[in-house]
């Protein structure tokens, strides 16, 4: 198990590597127009060999580098340019804000997706099955952009019951989470739903199962004990992902209802060419994602003892 651990550790050092090599590639290889984002087009030529000097550009690139992916390990940065501060004291709270929309989005999802999953899955091609399954498939095709300005309609304009955005402008309000969490679940609990059916019908058509069923033992705990376990793989998977979902691919969601979370601060870095708020979105974005996918790939050997020793 130690060893394990070990090796998806190590994987995810090496990922996250390769990922800033191609990010510090992309972005900071070209020194002039790093100078030009930072100090803008109208600045004068001496400007920017003063300011790229002053700031060690003109130092080798594999020195650069060294310094560079040294900062981000230390947890520095470097100055917003749209914000004129630090990146962290920017990037943080934008995070925690996600982080508290991202939770209030699973603590619905998880149970009722994973509670209709198994039902439907249980009893496959029943009305309760079918049911599911239509509700599932219906509420994931509708995207973001289109539930979003659906659901402002009837609860803000029609009904007046919800506010039209989330700015939390005279501080936190949890009636002002409601319709984003609203959107993200109406679209993420389908899918969910659909896994976990998908994986809880083929564990029912198992041998093991039909031969717990025919020895005699309760058919509630075969479900719970032998069953449940094994389908909980597949949707363990897919709840993992949501996390980077959540995190990133947003949005729509936050800059719809002027949410101040990670997607909205990642969109408005892009929007102003802010290289340095965009370096530490990217790094935190592929960190959380590589660390969910060690988080997985761990739990997998608790859900499954097969995979733990092979």
């Amino acid at each position: 198990m130690l060893i394990f651990i070990t090796r998806r550790v190590a994987s995810m050092v090496l990922t996250m590597i390769a990922v800033s090599m191609l990010l510090f590639a992309a972005l900071e290889v070209n020194i002039e127009n790093v100078a030009v984002k930072v100090l803008g087009p109208y600045s004068s030529l001496e400007q920017r060999e003063i300011w790229l000097e002053r700031n060690g550009y003109f130092d080798p690139i594999y020195v650069r580098y060294a310094r560079w992916l040294g900062d981000f390990a230390v947890g520095d940065f470097g100055e917003s340019i749209r914000f004129k501060t630090e990146v962290s004291e920017v990037m943080v709270p934008r995070l925690i804000n996600t982080a508290i929309l991202a939770l209030c989005v699973f603590a619905v999802v998880i149970p009722v997706a994973l509670v209709l999953g198994v039902l439907s899955g249980m009893r496959e091609g029943s009305k309760l099955d079918r049911s599911i399954s239509v509700t599932s498939i219906v509420t994931t095709s509708v995207p973001e952009f289109a539930s979003a300005p659906l659901l402002s309609v009837v609860f803000v304009f029609w009904l007046g019951l919800l506010p039209g955005t989330s700015g939390m402008a005279a501080g936190f309000d949890p009636i002002q989470l409601i319709l984003p969490a609203a959107v993200l679940i109406i679209y993420d609990f389908g899918y969910v739903t659909r896994m976990t059916r998908a994986s809880m019908a083929e564990v029912m058509t198992t041998n093991y199962i039909r031969t717990a069923v025919l020895k005699g033992l309760p058919y509630r705990r075969v479900i719970v004990r032998h069953a449940l376990r094994n389908a909980l793989i597949a949707p363990f998977t897919v709840i993992m992902l949501q996390v980077n979902w959540l995190l990133s691919g947003v949005i729509v969601v936050e800059y719809f209802f002027a949410y101040k979370g990670f997607g909205a601060l990642l969109l408005e870095a892009s929007l102003n060419q802010d290289i340095y708020l965009i370096e530490a979105c990217a790094m935190v974005a592929v960190f959380v994602a590589v660390m969910t996918q060690a988080l997985a790939d761990i739990g997998y050997t608790y859900l499954n003892p097969r995979i733990r020793f092979s």
